[in-house]
Parts: structure tokens; C-alpha cells; sequence
């Protein structure tokens, strides 16, 4: 903000002093006033698209440029006499014919195509944050199609999964690299369009604020598990899907009165309970179970509590 109010303080004092002694002295400056603000606006206004965006529309201006001359070169070949209004008139046709043809087509200065895998849309975009790439169950669920469309990855979502690769501690380091290797894999689908983007936010320090802050500016979704940062996101009215939301919703229904076999694995926090756990990961508390740890043995569902973590099913032993 403040390199934007010097550029329009230094460019004005400079029309001011070089028109010193002009007739009507006091019109340059203002002219040049309102260049500059309208400038300052339009580098703010620029700012808010993603890189790929601003490219494309500076291709059209390239190209519709060129149509300009052309048409206005055409236009002198066959006598006509062009007044500076009609010849504004022809470029600003052909700028909107330029930018056009660019956002239509995507092409680049070599005129040549980019194809977007089949099935994908650049308008639906889904931004990664840093726990969904290291838990690796996004390129599962992207193999299966049922998520489209663009996945964006930021530069600073990388910089914090290269940090963690580089950890002295080897948990860390191992999540790290489990993160980067999903990205490889992501990569190398040629049905998943993956896209990393500098955009960034100097003036925000936390991921996940800038996450919810690129998620406001591209109008995308983020794709977490992190359940902070999906109630956060919420009440910003940046739209979240949220892996283990979907995996609780694709449990197996467990009804009261079902009986099921499990294996007691330890003890559990109340005096006498058992923990054991189904094949989902899906945590059963047998209701006096303490004493078969180590055990396969038959229970009832008594209860089944959801959670913002999960699922609890509580259960008690049957003795046939």
C-alpha cells in the first residue's frame, strides 16, 4: 500500500514541476493523478486472479493488438480515412476478440492447444492442504473419478511438506516423504490435472489462513481432514470437503441389537472395558472386556456414538 501511494505522489509531483509555466498548467497533473490511481486500481484488481488468468488475458491484449493493426491497415488499403475514434473503436473490437479467442481456446503464443485430461474442468477447483496429501487417500479417491476438475497444490503447501520431508525427527520425515510421493502419483495420472500455483500471501504467517484466503480468491474448495481447518473455512464461507467426513459416511451401518466378532486388543480407559477395533479402523468398547485381551469373542451393539473424530461403537460380551 504504501509503494502504491508513492507511485502516485512521485508521478504527480513530476507532472506538477515539468509543467510549471504551461498554459492551463494545472490540467497535466490532474490528468496524470488519475493515470496513476487508475493504475494502483488496476495492479490491485490484477492481483486477485491467479497467475494462469492474468497470462491469458495479457495474450489476448498481445493478440488483439495485432488484430488491430491489421484490421486498421486493411481499413487504409481501401482508402478510408480513420479518425482517432473509429480507430478506437477497431482496437478495442479486437481486444475483446483477442482476450476471447485466448479464454475460449487456451492457446499459447505457439497456437497450440492445451488439452485438459477428459472428464476435468478448469472452473471447478479444489485446493490441497497439507494433511490430505500426507494422509494419500486423495489419489485412491481420484482414481475412482468421483472427484473432478483441478487440483491445486501452493507453492507454501510445498515449502511446509518439504520442511517435514527434512525433519531430524524420522516420523516426520517419513510423513514428509509419504506426502511427496502422493504428489508424484498425482502427477503422473494422466487423468488428474494437478497444478501448483505461487500465489501466496506474505502478510498471513499461518497455512491454513492462507489456504482459506487463496480458497476466497479463486473461489475454490479445499480439500482437508484437518477439522480445524474445516470449521474454520466453514465460517468464512469457504467451501470444505472434508476427507474423513467422507470415510465415516461410507462405514458400514451398525445397528443396536447386531452381534459381531472382534478381537480384544487392550484395555480400555474405564475400569473393566476392552478396546477392540473393526477393519475400518471404526473403535469397539466391549462393556467388561477387560479380562478377554488378547482374545476373539462375540458382542452385541449396545450404542453407537458419532464423532467429529469418528465412530464409537459401544458393545457388551456374549457368552455363546
Amino acid at each position: 500500500m504504501i509503494i502504491r501511494i508513492l507511485f502516485v505522489l512521485i508521478t504527480t509531483s513530476l507532472s506538477l514541476v515539468f509543467s510549471i509555466g504551461r498554459d492551463n498548467f494545472y490540467i497535466y497533473p490532474a490528468a496524470i493523478l488519475i493515470i496513476s490511481v487508475g493504475v494502483v486500481l488496476l495492479e490491485a484488481y490484477i492481483k486477485r486472479f491467479n497467475r494462469e488468468n492474468v497470462t491469458k488475458i495479457f495474450k489476448g491484449l498481445i493478440i488483439g493488438l495485432m488484430l488491430g493493426a491489421g484490421f486498421s491497415a486493411i481499413a487504409r488499403s481501401f482508402g478510408f480515412e480513420l479518425i482517432w475514434l473509429y480507430r478506437l473503436m477497431i482496437y478495442l473490437c479486437a481486444l475483446y476478440i483477442g482476450i476471447a479467442i485466448i479464454s475460449q481456446l487456451d492457446v499459447g503464443f505457439g497456437l497450440i492447444r492445451q488439452s485438459s485430461p477428459k472428464g476435468t474442468s478448469d472452473e471447478c477447483l479444489k485446493i490441497l492442504d497439507t494433511s490430505v496429501i500426507i494422509d494419500g487417500r486423495i489419489a485412491d479417491i481420484v482414481e475412482t473419478k468421483f472427484i473432478e476438475g483441478v487440483l491445486v497444490v501452493p507453492k507454501f503447501v510445498l515449502d511446509e511438506l518439504q520442511q517435514i520431508a527434512d525433519s531430524s525427527d524420522s516420523v516426520k520425515r517419513a510423513r514428509g516423504r509419504r506426502g511427496l510421493d502422493v504428489l508424484n502419483r498425482l502427477k503422473k495420472d494422466r487423468n488428474t490435472l494437478l497444478r501448483i500455483t505461487d500465489q501466496d500471501f506474505p502478510e498471513i504467517s499461518d497455512v491454513d489462513s492462507k489456504l482459506v484466503k487463496l480458497g476466497k480468491v479463486l473461489d475454490a474448495k479445499v480439500l482437508t481432514n484437518d477439522f480445524n481447518l474445516f470449521k474454520v473455512a466453514e465460517i468464512q464461507g469457504v467451501t470444505v470437503l472434508n476427507i474423513n467426513l467422507l470415510t465415516n459416511a461410507l462405514k458400514p451401518v451398525v445397528l443396536p441389537g447386531e452381534k459381531m466378532k472382534i478381537v480384544v486388543i487392550k484395555e480400555g480407559k474405564d475400569p473393566g472395558q476392552g478396546i477392540g477395533y473393526l477393519d475400518d479402523g471404526t473403535m469397539i468398547v466391549v462393556d467388561s472386556g477387560k479380562k478377554y485381551v488378547g482374545e476373539e469373542v462375540f458382542v452385541t451393539v449396545t450404542s453407537v456414538l458419532q464423532t467429529p473424530a469418528g465412530r464409537m461403537i459401544f458393545a457388551r460380551y456374549e457368552h455363546d
